[in-house]
């Protein structure tokens, strides 16, 4: 796919008061333009990877701003092509003069994501390389930011090229037994292809099932507290924040609408919603409120279900939790809460109860460990997988990887049923096309705009 052989320019800094602020220009021009703007070294003389201290004037000759133009020559550059990179004083107005400096001197305005997209095209990068670029932007916890360097690395790729790899051998083996199907010859021994098989099929189906904690990786986990009113739903949301995010009183139905609060726990991002108290409503805005917490609770990865421990759960409580149990989705932790305020009885136990104070645990951290440390189990199962770069995070990625797998099992099928190489190359055919999608060795330029333009300009 050909490169624009326009040369871009786009500011690379966010918008707001700062320190320093960067317009960046790449393109078979960039040089040039910068060169024409720049007042100082000759930029058109200058060798790649230099910084010269300077200042962008109007062409009256009038000062801008004094930067630092850092040069970059292809193909030794971000891009692959010549980048020029004016680093000047932060702010809006002073990034945005020189901005318009560089396109009244022949730039045009990048679009977004255009510079990580000519990365792309001029083989700095392969495809899941560059949408890990704009993960980690977006990156809101310690695993995302993990997962995405990995990713941006080429860790992630690594695994992808060897599957596709396996497969590439497997076809090469079938497309000459093709070649020489009339003189009955057969260049690949069937155990070994089903054990190339068997194992392109392991590795895809640990990608695919590497989702789950994928896509809570990048999204954050969502955890809605519910229960009767006055259960302490509100002051456990507050412990777990660690502040004093919801409103919390004595008066049955306080909460009315949701309210949302993010923290990281053991590096995920968890986003609590304490709702409105599940009972047969006083009026409509409280029934309008019950309503929006039975929609989050089914939106939700997790329910925490609050109840008092000194007056127990009813009858309605408990058919409620195991109606939930018996969809299967999303699991329910029970909170016995207001152990502080039991004299005698021991508070209940057993798997998935957590007996609390919910008011002493916003004191005292150590109330809510055993809660987290489930919480994070529930959210992640296994979450070892973040360490190492096999973590599927790209709904785009697993749509891919599970036509590639389901072509891959096809294969398998085939094989055991003695099937001809010619349909056994078919399925083979399908399962590269899908992991080339990936990486990027198959696409086409509408994927390449969807994937894009959900950057931001100046990357």
């Amino acid at each position: 796919m050909p490169v624009s052989s326009d040369t871009i320019a786009a500011i690379a800094t966010a918008r707001g008061r700062a320190a320093l602020g960067i317009v960046r220009i790449s393109g078979p021009e960039a040089v040039a333009i910068a060169s024409a703007c720049f007042g100082g070294a000759n930029l058109s003389e200058a060798a790649s990877h230099t910084a010269h201290v300077g200042y962008v004037a109007r062409r009256d000759g009038t000062r801008i701003d004094q930067v630092v133009a850092t040069v970059f020559r292809a193909p030794r550059s971000a891009t692959g092509e010549d980048v020029v990179e004016c680093s000047c004083h932060g702010g809006d107005f002073a990034t945005r003069l020189i901005l318009n400096r560089m396109l009244e001197a022949g730039a045009r305005l990048a679009a977004p994501g255009e510079f990580t997209q000519r990365a792309f095209l001029n083989g700095k990068m392969d495809l899941a390389q560059a949408e890990a670029v704009a993960d980690l932007i977006h990156a809101a916890s310690a695993l995302a930011h993990r997962v995405s360097v990995s990713h941006l690395q080429g860790r992630y790729s690594e695994a992808l090229a060897e599957i596709r790899a396996g497969l590439l051998e497997l076809c090469a083996y079938l497309e000459l037994e093709l070649d020489f199907s009339d003189e009955d010859v057969a260049f690949a021994d069937r155990e070994r292809l089903e054990d190339l098989l068997a194992r392109s099929e392991r590795l895809l189906d640990e990608l695919l099932r590497s989702w789950r904690l994928g896509r809570r990786v990048r999204d954050g986990v969502r955890v809605v507290i519910a229960g009767r009113p006055n259960a302490g739903k509100s002051t456990l949301l507050n412990a777990l924040l660690g502040s004093d995010r919801a409103i919390v009183s004595p008066t049955p139905g306080t909460t009315r609408d949701e309210v949302e609060g993010e923290t990281e726990i053991g590096g995920l991002l968890f986003r609590f919603t304490d709702t409105a108290g599940l009972r047969d409503a006083a009026d409509a805005i409280e029934a309008e409120g019950v309503s929006r917490a039975e929609r989050a609770i089914g939106r939700s990865d997790i329910l925490v279900y609050v109840y008092d421990v000194t007056a127990g759960m009813d009858a309605g409580e408990q058919a409620y939790i195991e109606s939930v149990a018996k969809r299967g989705a999303p699991p329910a932790l029970l909170v016995a809460n207001k152990t502080d305020l039991l004299e005698r009885d021991a508070p209940p136990s057993g798997r998935g109860v957590f007996a609390l104070s919910a008011r002493r645990a916003f004191r005292d951290e150590a109330e809510l460990q055993p809660l987290i440390a489930c919480l994070l189990e529930t959210a992640g199962g296994d979450l070892s997988l973040s360490e190492g770069s096999l973590v599927v995070t790209n709904e785009r990625h697993r749509n891919h990887l599970r036509k590639a797998l389901d072509a891959v099992q096809a294969a398998r099928q085939r094989l055991g049923a003695g099937s001809g190489g010619e349909l056994l190359a078919l399925d083979l055919r399908v399962a590269l096309h899908e992991i080339g999608a990936i990486t990027g060795e198959i696409t086409n330029e509408d994927v390449l705009d969807q994937i894009f333009s959900r950057f931001c300009i100046g990357k």
